[in-house]
């Protein structure tokens, strides 16, 4: 257990919220590993959540992530069956939009490549139809961090209720998730989103638009000068994530934060500031480039700057250069 962590972090008992608030419903578009703990976040705090998949196949995948990680939950932090089976109660899941019907917040959290059309477009196109069957004081909101809140919220009749909602990972146990207004975000929704936070006991940073808001426009020039020290042989991998960890107590080095991240990920982020700003610090590194197109994604793939085996972590004997 990190230093950043308590027990208490993980238990469901301490956390329940009562439904008395006018948000019960929390509704989620694509459900991959962000998706997971926004949704464990969210139940475990008393609220109704319920997700949407591609495919039955994939609802049924999504299921079997969260038994497992409730299941290591269990294992590592005392939670108990009864609380695994009140979450899970509280979740459902399915193809159909018209599950959002209901919700008080609906988010989109689909995995970003880039900014190539036909995935901006499928955001677009997730907004639309969320639009089309929740009620006219639902929020819409989107979990991306380097697409704005107003180039989604062009297509909806009522752009005044769209909203950035970007949660950290592990989104357990970040004690802060950074609301993003646009110009045309109406104090009412945000206020609303402020209300959700509390309720989900976090921390609202306010940020006016900006692609990467506060996280990721830091984060990323660390990981890129990481690189750079790496690639001079001035340190290790290690060597370097030790310095951070422990010299100024980040809970991850940058490289196993790239990792954990998702090193593809990561390259479309980089791709994306450095689009919208022009500033060399958000290119991709060439070494993570390099990792990319061979498949090195990370902890996803079992190897990144790192190796892992059943989800640990191995240093490597050969330099990834």
């Amino acid at each position: 257990m990190s230093e950043n962590e308590k027990l208490a972090d993980y238990s469901i008992i301490k956390t329940m919220k009562s439904q008395a608030s006018s948000l019960n419903k929390f509704g989620i578009v694509g459900c991959g590993s962000m998706g997971q703990d926004i949704a464990l976040l969210v139940s475990r705090h008393g609220i109704d959540v319920v997700f949407a998949e591609i495919s039955e196949e994939k609802v049924k995948e999504v299921f079997s992530e969260l038994n497992r990680k409730l299941d290591a939950m269990i294992n590592r932090w005392g939670l108990t069956s009864s609380e695994k089976r009140a979450v899970l109660s509280r979740i459902k899941g399915g193809t159909d939009y018209n599950l959002f019907k209901k919700c008080g917040i609906a988010t989109e959290c689909i995995s970003s490549h880039g900014y190539e059309r036909s995935v901006f477009n499928i955001k677009k196109e997730i907004f639309k139809k969320l639009e089309s069957v929740v009620s006219t004081d639902s929020i819409i909101a989107t979990n991306s961090s380097t697409i704005v809140i107003s180039e989604l919220a062009s297509v909806l009749q009522h752009p005044e209720r769209a909203v950035g909602i970007h949660f950290l990972s592990p989104a357990n146990t970040v004690r802060i998730i950074e609301v993003e207004r646009s110009l045309k975000t109406s104090d009412e929704a945000f206020e609303k989103v402020k209300k959700f936070a509390r309720t989900i006991d976090k921390k609202v940073i306010t940020v006016n638009e900006s692609p990467g808001n506060i996280s990721t426009r830091l984060i990323i020039p660390l990981i890129n000068e990481a690189c750079e020290i790496l690639m001079e042989g001035v340190a290790t991998i290690e060597e370097i994530d030790e310095t951070m960890r422990f010299g100024f107590g980040m809970q991850l080095g940058p490289f196993e934060l790239a990792d954990k991240s998702g090193l593809d990920k990561l390259d479309t982020w980089m791709d994306n500031l450095y689009e919208e700003f022009g500033d060399r610090r958000f290119k991709p590194s060439p070494l993570i480039k390099r990792l990319v197109r061979a498949g090195h994604l990370g902890r996803i793939s079992g190897e990144g700057f790192y190796k892992y085996t059943n989800g640990k972590k191995i240093i490597p004997k050969k330099p990834v250069l």
